[in-house]
Parts: C-alpha cells; structure tokens; sequence
C-alpha cells in the first residue's frame, strides 16, 4: 500500500468488492454511488464513515468533485453480458455515457472503469472505439485490457474487461499489474470454513477441490437466483465436489456422511470473490448472494489501484498541487 492517499469518486459500488481493493490500495473515498438499498446498506455498514449516496448516478453532480484522484467504477454488465441481449449502448441500462459526463465535470487525474468480458468482443469495437475517442477529446490516454481474476489470487475464472486512463504523461508511467505467482484454488480458499461445523469430510473435500472455480454469478432481481449459475457452470462446480444448485445456511455439520457433496454459503462464495473475512453484508439471504455474485473481487481493484497510484506518484506535478490550484 502506498504511502500517499489518494481520492476517489466510485460510481455503481455495489457491496464493496471494488471499494475495498482501491481502498488497500491507497485510495479514500469521498464519495460512493450505489442505487441498490442494500448494497448500500452494506458500504455504510463496513465503512460507516464514507458518503455514501444511495440512488442513481444520473442524480450525482460531477463538479463537486472536480480534481479528484480517480473516477472509479463497475458499470451494469446487462448491456454487454453473453447471459443477456447485448444491447450495448441501445440497453437504458449503459451508464458509459454517464461515467463520461463525470469525467468531464470532475476532471479526475485518473479513471478506471469495469465490465464483463462480452465488451471486449469484435461486435462492441465501434462503442470501445467511441469511448476512447471521447475520453481523447476530454484529453485523456486510455487503454481496455482484459485480466483473469485467477491470475491475481482470486480462485475463480472471472474474467474482467478493464478501462484505465490517464492525461498525459502520468499514463506514460501507468503500466498494467502482473500475474502473482501459481493460482489459488478453491479447495485452499474453504478447507477452514467446510470443516468450522464439525464435518469430518473436510479435508478429503478439500483435496478434491484443488482447481479454481468458475465465474460465480450472481444475476439480478429480474434474473437468476441463490444458486452458482447456469447448468454448464453447476456441472463445473460439481467437478469440486459442489452442490450448485443453491445456499446453503450453514457449514455441513458432523452428521452430514463423510462423502457428502456440500453446498456453499454466503461466507464461502465472498471467500471466493476475494472479500476478506471480516466485510459483512446487509440484505437477505438471496441479496447477499447478488451482491457478492456480482462484485468485482477486492484483490483485483487493489493490483489495478496499485498500479494507478504508482503513475499517479511517478508524475512531474503531484496531485495535490494541481487540486490546490483548480
């Protein structure tokens, strides 16, 4: 973590899954936008002392914040998801528009925005090309980069399209954060919490769990439920010795038989993401499910976040002058 704070305005914050990875990073929020009640809840609920704003990003008024360190944030993936139509900018859920309206008012040093993988295909280059562009004529460099949650100590697949963008010569010094070293598996992540009940089929399940998972999914209110996703990706869950077909409410217990195939809860699904332990969740069973489904993993946002403030460091002028000057 640096040494140096940095500040950010984060737009569509879910349950913190972002937050909390720039927040490793260095960064402190003055504001995060969240228009889901209790994702909401649960940013208040951890990080009572942030602003938070619960409502629309429409409603959020750039020039409040003009000058702030980074503009951050995991627009709706409906647009561009291979689960849904891909409407792109034809779906009234694309907020790309509105991240650019802040970037022109809050006039940040830096800007990180990110979707699903379904942007970074051949049918959506013309709307990747129009955001480049825009972000150009605001003076901006950027560049889209597709990374793999697994390759940054997450155990699951989840790939992730990432936008970042700088002004001059403080993107010169921006450079993409690498792999760590070897993959965590699942089995590693929940061995503590699948035995933590008693059951005494833990560590045979554990074994068998040694790969990371697929992408966990976390749907919506109108699609998707308390389960690990679709059929194919239930069948791959199985392979790791998984019931996916829902959450459960607790750990398998001492009376569940030594070859049980467990189903997981909650906890285990945000151990997965990459929460930490200690982030709680507001909401019922099935919201909390949404929001740790379809946060974007801390350990990722913070490799990324790293990377920003070491560019944002590296720069000729710091940050805070060009803030004090505005």
């Amino acid at each position: 973590m640096t040494s140096k704070t940095f500040s950010v305005l984060e737009i569509c914050a879910g349950a913190g899954g972002q937050s909390s990875g720039l927040e490793k990073a260095g960064f402190e929020h003055e504001l995060a936008v969240e228009i889901d009640r209790d994702a909401a809840a649960t940013l208040r609920l951890n990080r009572p002392e942030w602003d938070v704003h619960e409502g629309d990003v429409r409603e959020v008024d750039g020039t409040k914040y003009r000058g702030i360190d980074l503009l951050a944030g995991g627009v709706p993936c409906p647009p561009f998801s291979v689960a849904g139509k891909q409407l792109g900018s034809d779906d009234e859920r694309d907020l790309f528009p509105e991240a650019l309206r802040l970037v022109e008012e809050a006039k940040p040093a830096a800007v990180m925005l990110e979707n699903v993988k379904g942007l970074a295909s051949a049918r959506f280059a013309p709307y990747r090309r129009s955001i480049l562009d825009q972000l150009q004529k605001l003076g901006y460099m950027a560049h889209w980069r597709l990374l793999y949650s697994s390759e940054f100590g997450v155990p699951q697949l989840r790939p992730r399209f990432i936008l970042v963008a700088m002004k001059g010569e403080r993107f010169e010094h921006f450079n993409w954060p690498g792999a760590i070293d070897g993959p965590v598996v699942v089995g590693e992540t929940l061995r503590s919490l699948m035995g933590s009940n008693g059951w005494t089929g833990a560590e045979q399940w554990a074994a068998r769990a040694n790969s990371i998972a697929p992408t966990v999914v976390g749907g919506s209110k109108k699609h998707g439920g308390p389960d690990l996703g679709p059929t194919r990706a239930k069948a791959a869950w199985l392979k790791l010795g998984v019931d996916g077909k829902g959450i459960a409410d607790e750990a398998p217990s001492g009376e569940h038989p030594f070859g049980h195939v467990p189903r997981l809860t909650n906890q285990m699904v945000a151990l997965i993401q990459g929460f930490d332990a200690e982030w709680q969740f507001a909401g019922r069973k099935t919201s909390v499910y949404r929001q740790i489904g379809n946060a974007f993993p801390p350990p990722v946002a913070r490799s990324i976040g790293v990377s920003i403030t070491r560019a944002l460091s590296g720069s000729a002028a710091s940050v805070a002058h060009l803030r004090a000057v505005a």
